[in-house]
């Protein structure tokens, strides 16, 4: 062969990227991975003293970091907040929540809380950016963060559930819808991510034993774990995937 392939490039210098719920855990290490494969990182929170925190930190490594306030819940908020701000090359979906119970126990405000922030603030943002990135036909990468629990059951997830499998539902269609416009858009569905907001659930051991039953390699996840996945999703490696997921679950759902 005289002419050998050449690897497409995994750097991201010269590309903007938006994370939202960026201020701690999975969020802020997507955040340090963006920034560190070159791209300049906008910080999204409701609330401003970690996202600042954050930014600072990736400036002070040698990255690109900017933070804004925003409630995504706040759909008027987002809307105006993109018409602002120039088209990102990288959108990640990240803010999300959940609240574990029984569907016995579950509450017309949990459906509210868990559905409103997990699908339709994801909807809306995702709207929003879109609609900016169209209006000056920016090709670009849509990235949600899913889980497994889109793809499986599990006790106490009635809620979460619904709101992951309806996610997978919306980016394949999504995909199709912005495919023309050179814009991406793919999930990366993650197992349980031991952070400082989930570490508490673990140290219940029965519950530790039998997520660690579920996952083949036997261990939890960890943040570093899905810090390539996004600068893969993000990056020219990646141009001729969309709609799809990375399932990143240490096996759960192979069985």
């Amino acid at each position: 062969m005289s002419t050998l392939p050449q690897t497409p490039s995994f750097s991201l210098y010269g590309k903007r990227a938006m994370v939202t719920g960026a201020g701690r855990g999975i969020g802020a290490g997507l955040s340090v991975a963006l920034a560190a494969a070159g791209a300049q990182v906008t910080l999204v929170a409701r609330t401003e003293p970690e996202i600042a925190k954050l930014a600072e930190a990736i400036n002070s490594s040698g990255g690109l970091a900017d933070y804004k306030t925003l409630d995504v819940s706040n759909h008027q908020a987002v809307a105006s907040f993109f018409e602002q701000e120039p088209a990102y090359d990288v959108l990640v979906n990240n803010a999300g929540t959940n609240r574990p119970k029984s569907i016995l126990e579950v509450t017309e405000d949990d459906y509210d809380a868990v559905l409103d922030l997990n699908l339709k603030s994801l909807v809306f943002t995702t709207q929003a950016a879109i609609r900016k990135m169209v209006a000056i036909e920016k090709a670009a990468s849509i990235i949600h963060i899913g889980s497994q629990m889109g793809h499986v059951g599990g006790p106490n997830r009635t809620l979460y559930c619904a709101s992951k499998w309806a996610l997978e539902g919306f980016n394949k269609a999504l995909a199709l819808d912005v495919a023309a416009h050179g814009i991406r858009s793919n999930i990366i569905a993650p197992t349980f991510i031991e952070t400082p907001m989930t570490k508490p659930f673990f140290e219940n051991q029965e519950f530790l034993q039998s997520v660690l039953a579920k996952i083949k390699l036997g261990r939890l996840g960890t943040v570093e774990d899905l810090m390539g996945a996004v600068v893969f999703l993000a990056c020219d490696a990646s141009a001729l995937m969309t709609g799809t997921t990375l399932l990143i679950d240490g096996g759960w759902t192979a069985e």
